[in-house]
C-alpha cells in the first residue's frame, strides 16, 4: 500500500513519534534539485569503477546496480556530508555524537534483482531498544509503485522475528515519494526494494549513521588519509570518524588527550 508520510514542516517531535511508532519517516523535497543532479552524474563513473572490481573478484552475481563506499575526496560525498542533513534527528536517535557507518547507492534497472530485493534488516543482530544505527535513503528519482519504491513494514522494528514473506508484502507500505526526499528509518525495521517495471533507472543513496564505537563498514579516515582532516570542519571531522580512530601502534596510542585517535567524547 502507499504511504503519505512526510511533512511540509519538519519537527523533532514528528520524528520522535514516527520513528517510535512506525520505525520510519519521510521528509519530502529535502535535497536541492541541482545537488541531486550532481549526485546522479557522479554515480555513472562511480558504478563503472565498482562494477569492474566486482567482476574482477568474481562477486558480480546479484550485485547489479550496487555502489558501495562512495566517500571520496573528489565527488559529491564530502559536500553532501557537510550539509548535515537530519543532524538533529540522528543526534536524538543515537543519543549524542555519531559517525558515518556507510555511504552507498542503488541504481535499480528494469526487472533487475539484487540482495536488497529480499525483505531484510540492515543489522544482523536485533538490537531491540539499543539504538546503535540509523539508516537514510535519499531518493535520486521519484519513487513510484512502478519503478520499485521501497517497502517498509511499519512497526516491525519492535519485534525480533522475521515476518512471513506473504504477510510482509500484504502489510508493508510503499514509500511513494518525490525525487529529493529523505527517508530515515530504524535499522531494525524490515524493508525491501520493489521491482522496477519501467525502462528508466530508479536511483537512491543509502547511508548509515552509528554511535562512534560501532565499527564502520570501511575505515574512511584511513581511506581519505589522516592529512585530509586538516581541511575539515569540526562537524565533518566527527561524522567521517576522525575522532573515533583505532591506534595501529604504540606511538599512536601513547598521546596526550587532545591528540588521541579515539577521543573521550565518543562513548
Amino acid at each position: 500500500m502507499e504511504t503519505q508520510f512526510g511533512y511540509s514542516e519538519r519537527t523533532l517531535n514528528n520524528f520522535k513519534t514516527y520513528i517510535r511508532d512506525y520505525g520510519w519517516i519521510v521528509y519530502k523535497n529535502a535535497v536541492e534539485p541541482d545537488f541531486i543532479e550532481r549526485i546522479n552524474n557522479d554515480l555513472e563513473s562511480g558504478y563503472k569503477y565498482r562494477r569492474s572490481i566486482q567482476e574482477k573478484n568474481g562477486i558480480s552475481e546479484n550485485m547489479d546496480g550496487t555502489l558501495h563506499h562512495l566517500l571520496d575526496r573528489n565527488n559529491f560525498s564530502i559536500p553532501f556530508l557537510e550539509k548535515m542533513y537530519c543532524h538533529d534527528e540522528i543526534t536524538y536517535f543515537l543519543g549524542g555524537n555519531y559517525i558515518l557507518n556507510g555511504i552507498n547507492a542503488i541504481i535499480r534497472g528494469k526487472d533487475e534483482g539484487t540482495y536488497v530485493s529480499n525483505p531484510h534488516r540492515d543489522v544482523r543482530t536485533y538490537m531491540s531498544d539499543a539504538k546503535l544505527l540509523i539508516q537514510m535513503i535519499v531518493t535520486l528519482d521519484d519513487f513510484t509503485d512502478q519503478n520499485g519504491a521501497t517497502y517498509f513494514l511499519s512497526g516491525s522494528h519492535k519485534t525480533s522475528h522475521k515476518p512471513d514473506e506473504t504477510f510482509f508484502y500484504h502489510d508493508a507500505e510503499r514509500a511513494i515519494v518525490p525525487k529529493g526526499s529523505i527517508i530515515l528509518f530504524d535499522s531494525n525495521i524490515w524493508h525491501a526494494a520493489g521491482v522496477n517495471y519501467t525502462s528508466e533507472p530508479r536511483r537512491a543513496l543509502t547511508l548509515g549513521y552509528s554511535r562512534p564505537f560501532f565499527k564502520q563498514q570501511m575505515d574512511y579516515s584511513r581511506f581519505l588519509g589522516y592529512d585530509f582532516v586538516a581541511g575539515l570542519s569540526p562537524e565533518l571531522k566527527q561524522v567521517i570518524g576522525y575522532n573515533a580512530r583505532i591506534p595501529a601502534n604504540l606511538d599512536e596510542y601513547y598521546q596526550p588527550p587532545h591528540l588521541r585517535m579515539y577521543q573521550r567524547d565518543q562513548g
